[in-house]
């Protein structure tokens, strides 16, 4: 969307002055706040014309205006300049132990932000290294599923059908020889097209087998870290509308949804922003999420983020995600990488 300078500099004042204090806009304030030597009425009028064109809206009760949705979205793409501060330049996560350094990333992140820091655990290899299976009872049976690096999954399996040791020894041997030190989605896609020379039976024993091995693997970890939900209790947006807040805990608790909308921030490089009422990526015209993804040895395993009040400082969050998950990424992995908290600002891709 292109607009002449005035309207570009009056709708960054005006959105700049909002976030920072979360009062509607008037025409005079913007006259002082802009620097420019307009006359209220003609502010008025350069307000009227972004009105029309969604970018901003008018209170019921007040003579000042507000942002859109629009109007935020176009303020990030285009107006915004995010510098690097030293924000968390003293800051450390320790080396090597994933699960601390996801609680304190999401920890830090509220910290930083004030608002919500979320954390989305790397995902588990599901690699397998050996299985086995072992009969408990008619139609019922237990998998173990060991991984490369040691770590156990169990899953009890029931059977249409019984099924004794020696099938379920013979299923075993066979996914052991062929496809140890794969993905258990590798095992199921080729189980389909491979294992002519096995019985049927033993062919959909594996399969079921395979299918509970995938469930357990998903299982025994906490996808979604979240920390600082009551931070949300003092910011005005919020506090003065309890309908704001029940709908913000609701999307906490409904971590399913919370996973979908982090999945979309892993799919692209860099920090992006999703501003509530422009999708339904973001299901409450409350929220905005500043996002992005982070890496272990150079492969993008989970995504972290601040959520909070579409009025939001969003320069400070894009930096405050954005070194989180440099440092994260640096702590997980078993090298150097990302850049010190100085090094030249590149917030990557945005999205909607």
């Amino acid at each position: 969307m292109m607009l002449e300078d005035r309207a570009r500099l009056l709708l960054k004042t005006l959105i700049e002055r909002y976030i920072a204090e979360g009062q509607p806009v008037g025409s005079r304030t913007l006259s002082r706040a802009s620097g420019l030597e307009l006359s209220p009425a003609t502010i008025r009028n350069v307000m009227s014309d972004l009105e029309e064109l969604g970018l901003v809206a008018s209170p019921h009760t007040s003579a000042g205006r507000v942002p859109t949705a629009r109007g935020y979205r176009l303020f990030v793409d285009t107006m915004l300049t995010a510098r690097r501060d030293e924000i968390v330049s003293a800051s450390s996560l320790p080396p090597d132990q994933p699960q601390k350094v996801i609680a304190q990333a999401a920890q830090m992140l509220s910290n930083l932000s004030q608002f919500v820091g979320v954390v989305v655990a790397p995902r588990r290899s599901s690699v397998f290294r050996h299985i086995e299976f072992l009969r408990l009872s008619e139609r019922r049976f237990l998998v173990i599923i060991v991984s490369p690096d040691g770590d156990v999954q169990n899953r009890v399996v029931l059977t249409a059908v019984d099924y004794d040791q020696s099938q379920l020894q013979e299923a075993a041997n066979f996914l052991n020889a062929n496809y140890s030190g794969t993905t258990i989605e590798d095992v199921r896609e080729r189980l389909k097209g491979e294992v002519e020379q096995l019985r049927g039976e033993i062919v959909t024993l594996m399969k079921t087998a395979v299918d509970a091995s995938s469930e357990a693997m998903k299982q025994d970890q906490e996808e979604v870290v979240i920390s600082g939900e009551r931070n949300l209790l003092a910011v005005s947006d919020f506090a003065s509308d309890m309908t704001h807040l029940r709908h913000a805990f609701e999307l906490f608790e409904q971590k399913a949804q919370l996973m979908r909308l982090l999945d979309v921030s892993s799919q692209a490089d860099g920090v992006r922003i999703f501003i509530g009422g422009e999708s339904q990526i973001v299901p409450f015209e409350e929220l905005s999420v500043v996002s992005a993804p982070y890496e272990v040895d150079g492969h993008v395993v989970g995504t972290l983020g601040v959520i909070g009040p579409t009025r939001m400082a969003y320069d400070r969050m894009i930096q405050i995600v954005d070194i989180t998950s440099r440092l994260v990424s640096n702590a997980l992995s078993h090298r150097e990488t990302g850049g010190s908290p100085g090094a030249p600002y590149n917030p990557g891709s945005r999205g909607r």
